[in-house]
């Protein structure tokens, strides 16, 4: 993350010049996601790089959803050098992409870019001398369309299955290639539960970074698939019946070069600030739902018995809690906290940054309670049991997640006025086009019977 006015700025476009000129590169993609996370992209001629760098980009933001009405509508964007990179499957005509902040014409920065309110949120940690460091767990299904534009998985395998010579094994393969060519360390890719169903880990990093990282991976994800005429998708849960596809967000915070989560004095060796923490992001939990969890779609996952948590509790081995502490071994660096609920179809940035405040709200607040841990499997608890252990459970719906959204005044500090109601009327527009939609389940259940 390199903003305008960081020395190293100058430093770091010199460099991308000259490699843009030893490379010969003749196109560069200037992108940035819009208030849903959509990446948003448009070219320009390599030999105008070094006047946008400058100056930046001009362009109508009328038309993104998220950025402004037409009589607001211009904007700039200017490229963030720390985010050059060639694309690896533009070989023969070389192509290179760059991640944009936004700004408004008088230089300004534009309040409803979500890289920028993430960014704030970096910043309100660092106040603190406190360094966010996060990294999701990214699930994807890989799918075949057929002539009536219906989707099927394109395997029938499950958790980990191997065949060297099927054709998701070599995009997997490709993913991870691609990733590692423009600077993602991945740690790990492997199938996963469902039929067609997959897996990407990549190694933890700033927030801001992960963010840019987990678009780029977006990306590559869905080149890959459509060069071998598949359709690579993150849509929560494509189909009923079987497991949706998840983002758990491992999260650790570190100061001074020490993870802060970690104290080996403690039982579990976890801190007192990772308990408080933790009891921020339950406090949170349900507003900020509306931002992990952000489509209609995101609520078909969020149901009992899929591997889905959708229970307000936290614990240490047991996977059906919120927030889980995985072992770590007693490795000081590898303490941290895993986030159950957001899924991957949601805005990278925005969820980071809800992640960090309402975590960071935690640690700072003079009067957080910290509920105590529980391991007991509480899909299997019934509604007097959670009642009596204080477990309440996630906003079932878009509509309902929204509702506790608008009301918050948390999340209205964490996404500023502007984009707080840019964020909230797209949604609720979202969820009214979802809502008067009839299903083919519906006709089939109540046309003869009522």
């Amino acid at each position: 993350m390199i903003e305008k006015g960081n020395p190293k700025r100058k430093e770091l476009c010199e460099i991308v010049i000259e490699k843009v000129k030893e490379e010969d590169i003749k196109i560069i993609y200037l992108q940035f996601t819009d208030i849903h996370g959509i990446i948003k992209s448009f070219e320009i001629n390599s030999k105008r790089i070094e006047d946008i760098f400058d100056i930046g980009e001009n362009f109508d933001g009328s038309s993104i959803t998220g950025y402004g009405a037409i009589e607001e509508s211009d904007k700039v964007a200017l490229p963030d050098p720390s985010t050059f990179y060639l694309l690896p499957w533009r070989k023969q005509d070389k192509v290179a992409r760059v991640i944009c902040d936004i700004y408004k014409p008088d230089g300004q920065r534009y309040e409803g870019d979500p890289r920028y309110i993430l960014q704030r949120a970096v910043k309100k940690a660092e106040e603190h001398d406190y360094t966010y460091y996060c990294a999701p767990e990214m699930e994807f299904f890989i799918l075949t369309p057929d002539t009536q534009q219906a989707f099927k998985p394109s395997d029938m395998r499950g958790y980990f299955d191997y065949d060297p010579y099927d054709i998701n094994e070599i995009i997997r393969y490709r993913i991870a290639e691609y990733s590692d060519a423009m600077g993602i360390s991945v740690e790990c890719v492997h199938h996963e539960v469902a039929f067609g169903q997959h897996e990407i880990d990549f190694r933890y990093g700033e927030a801001v970074n992960t963010a840019d990282n987990t678009i780029t991976i977006k990306s590559i994800v869905k080149t890959v698939s459509a060069q071998h005429n598949l359709i690579g998708t993150f849509m929560p849960k494509p189909f009923e019946g079987i497991n949706g596809s998840g983002m758990h967000v491992h999260q650790s915070l570190w100061k001074n070069g020490t993870n802060v989560f970690y104290d080996e004095l403690d039982k579990d060796n976890i801190s007192i600030l990772m308990k408080r923490w933790i009891a921020g992001q339950l406090k949170h939990a349900i507003p900020m739902c509306a931002v992990l969890s952000s489509w209609p779609n995101s609520y078909k996952r969020l149901v009992p018995g899929y591997e889905a948590p959708v229970y307000l509790a936290w614990g240490f081995r047991n996977r059906s809690p919120l927030l889980r502490v995985p072992d770590f071994h007693s490795k000081s660096s590898a303490a941290r906290v895993e986030i159950r609920c957001p899924d991957p179809s949601g805005n990278p940035y925005l969820q980071f940054a809800v992640l960090l405040r309402a975590g960071l709200d935690g640690i700072l607040s003079e009067d957080i309670k910290i509920p105590e841990p529980t391991d007991r499997n509480v899909y299997h608890l019934s509604s007097k049991e959670m009642e009596k252990e204080g477990i309440i459970s996630l906003p079932g719906s878009l509509h309902e997640a929204l509702k506790h959204f608008r009301d918050s005044e948390f999340m209205k500090e964490v996404f500023g006025e502007l984009a707080f109601k840019n964020y909230y009327y797209a949604k609720l527009e979202e969820f009214d086009k979802y809502r008067v939609v009839v299903s083919e389940w519906e006709r089939n259940r109540y046309i003869t019977r009522l």
